[in-house]
């Protein structure tokens, strides 16, 4: 079994192709980087796209889908596993649990959610893998602004810049998994 990356990303059929291409171009890249896939195993949207082509590629696949998605037919019935859950915490739980690294590509609220709940464990020094954001032609600009703020009105450390890096290319993103920032956290959680 390969080490598995836990992708969090679009479940839209609407967005750009381009962001279509760059889940493509992840999912192809990361069987031959010996990275399997775990995510929320849908069949839509980038999640899907992701899915197929780290498929076609060779890969493994690990899907993690609540029931009400799955009864929509919403599931990739072809991932090597496919795990039914119950609720949506169940499933970023045995996503997490599953999980050497983890990459956020550009989505929604629950790509939002998803990342922002990595960030803050590692924050709090419950979590101690590689977490990369792909920043994708400008789309997390605000949302790096807002850490930025966040760390300049102390509302966190400036450390805050250590718990994820940010890729603008597919490319970084493998670099950027290989040698990870090390994040020192505040004494209060060592």
């Amino acid at each position: 079994m390969p080490k598995l990356l836990c992708v969090y990303c679009s479940s839209s059929d609407l967005i750009d192709a381009k962001y279509h291409a760059a889940a493509e171009e992840l999912g192809r890249g990361m069987p031959a980087r010996g990275w399997g896939l775990v995510y929320g195993g849908g069949c839509v949207g980038s999640m899907g796209v992701l899915a197929r082509a780290v498929k076609a590629s060779g890969g493994y696949v690990v899907g993690v889908i609540p029931e009400f998605m799955k009864s929509r037919e919403l599931a990739y019935t072809i991932a090597d596993e496919l795990v039914t859950v119950e609720t949506m915490r169940e499933r970023k739980r045995l996503m997490e649990e599953r999980a050497s690294a983890f990459v956020a590509l550009p989505g929604g609220l629950g790509t939002l959610e998803e990342f922002s709940e990595i960030v803050a464990l590692r924050y709090l020094n419950r979590l101690n893998l590689p977490v990369a954001l792909l920043n994708q032609d400008g789309f997390y600009d605000d949302l790096l602004k807002y850490f930025a703020r966040v760390a300049s009105e102390g509302f966190m450390s400036p450390t805050v810049h250590d718990l994820f890096t940010v890729a603008k290319t597919v490319d970084e993103v493998w670099s950027q998994l290989e040698k990870p920032v090390p994040f020192k956290p505040d004494a209060i959680w060592q």
